[in-house]
């Protein structure tokens, strides 16, 4: 099942995505698109509703931010074989853990900001996990299960400010519109294994980034678990998995990205999110 948010920006209305590719309307079913709309016994609601009784929503309407109410946003930096070795990094043995603010959410069409002084933009194509039920202290071998969703994020990145200016990676990722999130959520039943899924980025249909997720240092189990030792993942909650190898910063030269550029991200069975990178006023 793909569960979506349509609609303006600020007028968001539920949906879900059927067969055929086209959005239908949840109004009247459903207030809204939330990590409590992610726990199973409301998945499993949702299933039972006839999609093709559904209206459509219109033809090319925009896709928002696929879910409301999300609590922390969790990334895992260098995760990645072939991107530790891009960077010249040695590989983690714990994963390194950062929080992208919240106010960096953007939906998964919607312009990328870039921030005045900016030197040196970025993108991270990322597979976001959504948690679904509440997890404290979980193992490795049931971490899955409080899984509600998977998506794709974007953890955009301005290197400078994450390097050079007092070495922060809150200042480098969390400028405003630098997570875009979509474009829908996919329950776990459509996704038969997260540790085998292609992950690509293009920058004006230039291929960038192609990876697949068995490259991950800490596959997404052994992060859920990692994680709730330390704190409480509510649903709602996102983890950030990491980006394969082909950011503009491992590039030779450095390939950022510039006002007017396009990054278009995909993930197999995620569908594709697409942002153009503008300047910010």
């Amino acid at each position: 099942m793909k569960i979506v948010r349509f609609g303006a920006p600020g007028a968001e209305k539920p949906g879900l995505v059927d067969e055929a590719g086209r959005i239908r309307d949840l109004t009247g079913h459903l207030d809204g698109v939330t990590g409590a709309t992610l726990q199973p016994d409301e998945l499993a609601w949702l299933k039972a509703i006839d999609t093709d009784a559904l209206p459509l929503a219109p033809e090319g309407v925009r896709l928002g931010v696929p879910l409301t109410g999300i609590g922390k946003i969790m990334c895992i930096g260098r995760n990645y074989r072939e991107h530790a070795a891009e960077m010249d990094n040695d590989l983690p043995v714990e994963p390194l853990l950062f929080m992208k603010a919240n106010s960096a959410i953007n939906g998964p069409y919607d312009d990328v900001l870039i921030p005045r002084g900016s030197v040196q933009m970025d993108y991270e194509a990322e597979l976001a996990v959504v948690i679904g039920r509440r997890a404290k202290y979980v193992s490795e071998a049931d971490a899955l299960s409080h899984v509600g969703a998977y998506t794709i994020i974007n953890d955009v990145s301005e290197r400078e400010f994450q390097r050079e200016r007092g070495g922060q990676m809150t200042k480098g990722k969390s400028g405003d519109t630098f997570a875009p999130i979509g474009p829908w959520l996919v329950t776990v039943d459509e996704i038969a294994d997260p540790q085998n899924l292609h992950v690509t980025t293009k920058v004006d249909g230039v291929l960038r980034q192609q990876g697949i997720t068995a490259d991950m240092v800490f596959p997404v189990a052994h992060l859920i678990s990692y994680l709730s030792q330390f704190f409480t993942l509510h649903p709602g909650d996102i983890i950030a998995t990491g980006t394969p190898a082909g950011v503009a910063g491992g590039m030779k030269p450095p390939g950022w990205v510039k006002a007017g550029q396009v990054v278009t991200i995909s993930i197999d069975g995620l569908g594709e999110q697409r942002s153009t990178y503008v300047a910010d006023k």
